[in-house]
């Protein structure tokens, strides 16, 4: 029997399963690997029985940290990879922004937080502490009220949150290969591999 050509839906998560495999080691001063915390993060917001589209949003929100080469002490380095902004435009061509805008916003959201509550803030893990200052501090009023206008606003605080959860060392978690029926059912329907979405 002939093989079946593989479809641009096979082929993007295939690529998506392929990054987490290759780049998903990676820590970034975090007790857990990124694909732990992804993982991690997903798990908590299906804990809390979050809608599918948030829970796919907290799987892929750090998909730019793993696809930038600047190395895991960018903080200490003083470096800001805008990691929040890459793993959105990566994803672009394959997902709505449903998807993408908590992804794009998480960085931005714990800045709100951080302006909304001082318990917040002192909660951070160290390594979060270290790049809120990169990433701008705690937002201004003006800036704290133009964020709480944007498009799935409270779909981004909620991502922040179950991302400051996600790094408990060896917490049981789902397979990554066990979210590909969720990937796939919120894939464009004109979803194709792209430029964007490779690998460097």
């Amino acid at each position: 029997m002939a093989e079946s050509t593989p479809t641009h839906a096979d082929r993007i998560v295939a690529q998506i399963f392929r990054v987490f495999r290759e780049r998903g080691h990676r820590h970034y001063g975090e007790s857990v690997s990124e694909q732990e915390h992804a993982l991690q993060t997903a798990e908590f917001a299906r804990q809390y029985s979050e809608p599918d589209a948030l829970v796919l949003s907290c799987l892929l929100h750090d998909y730019g940290h793993m696809l930038h080469d600047l190395g895991e002490n960018i903080a200490d380095q003083g470096v800001d990879a805008r990691h929040e902004e890459l793993g959105a435009w990566l994803l672009k061509d394959w997902f709505s922004e449903e998807i993408l805008q908590p992804i794009r916003q998480h960085v931005a959201s714990k800045r709100y937080l951080c302006w909304r509550n001082t318990q917040y803030r002192d909660g951070l893990s160290p390594s979060s502490q270290r790049s809120l200052q990169l990433q701008g501090g705690p937002m201004s009023e003006q800036e704290a009220s133009e964020f709480e206008a944007l498009p799935f606003f409270d779909q981004c605080v909620r991502l922040r949150l179950y991302d400051d959860m996600g790094k408990v060392p060896q917490m049981p978690t789902a397979t990554i290969e066990s979210y590909e029926p969720l990937i796939r059912q919120f894939l464009k329907p004109d979803a194709v591999i792209a430029a964007t979405g490779t690998c460097p």
